[in-house]
Order: C-alpha cells, then structure tokens, then sequence
C-alpha cells in the first residue's frame, strides 16, 4: 500500500437533488479529473488467469456524500480559504454541464465571478484529517 493511500483520501460531494443521470454524470466526471490529477490514486493493470488485462482503478476507496447547492458552495469557500494549499479541489457546476463543448464552458467561466457559479459537485483529495474534519459529518449520497 502507498504511503498517499494512508495519509490521503479523497470524496466527492454531490447534490442529491439532481436527478440520477446528472449525478452520475457529475460523479463521472469529478472521478476522472481526480484521476488524472493525482495518478496515484489509480492501481496497477492486473493480469487475470487466462491471460486478460483489467485496467487499473482506483486503490482507495472514494465516498460520494450528499449535499445540496448550497453545502457544496460553503464547504467550496471553506476549503478555498482555510485549505487550499493543502487540498486538491475539482469542481463542477451548472455552467460546466449545460456547455456545449471545453471552449463554450472557457467563455463562459471567464465571463462569471466566483460567486455566480452554482455547484452541482465537488471533488476534494488530501490529508484525511483535514477531510475528515470538512465532511466527517455528511451522510453517504444513497
């Protein structure tokens, strides 16, 4: 086991009043930008008995919790003004899933302020105490 998978964790908050589809499609997308943000978090391919690879996934677990626009956007501030030299932040928002393509979704995130966004979900990766303590207390996302 790597020293990152005991030291660090990672979640995702997502709002549970979306519907099933965007919160699997938000839970899609948070989990393949952690992914490529921080590799260490996806295993080795594995060869199975007959010879079959099984790409790598992920080697820790990854709890999505339930919030809502609201606790996503408090919880976004915390991080970003207590924490974000210690935590990866991956966001998605309204604006990111109603683009028509990446250069639709720069214009418009260019054009917005903070403030203006509203968060469907959030990735978040590091140290486990400092999760732990930001989201110990949200239920699982069922």
């Amino acid at each position: 086991m790597k020293t990152t998978e005991i030291e660090n964790k990672c979640v995702l908050v997502i709002d549970s009043e979306l519907p099933v589809g965007l919160i699997a499609n938000t839970a899609a997308i948070l989990g393949m930008t952690m992914g490529y943000k921080h590799n260490c978090i996806i295993g080795e391919d594995i060869m199975d008995a007959s010879n079959q690879c099984h790409v790598g996934i992920t080697n820790i677990p990854i709890p999505i919790l339930k919030g809502t626009i609201e606790k996503i956007k408090k919880l976004l501030e915390e991080i970003r003004t207590n924490y974000a030299d210690e935590l990866t932040i991956i966001d998605f928002s309204e604006t990111a899933q109603t683009c028509t393509d990446y250069n639709d979704y720069i214009s418009k995130v260019k054009n917005l302020s903070s403030n203006e966004f509203e968060y469907l979900g959030i990735g978040i990766y590091g140290p486990k105490k400092i999760l732990n303590r930001l989201t110990g207390n949200m239920p699982l996302l069922r």
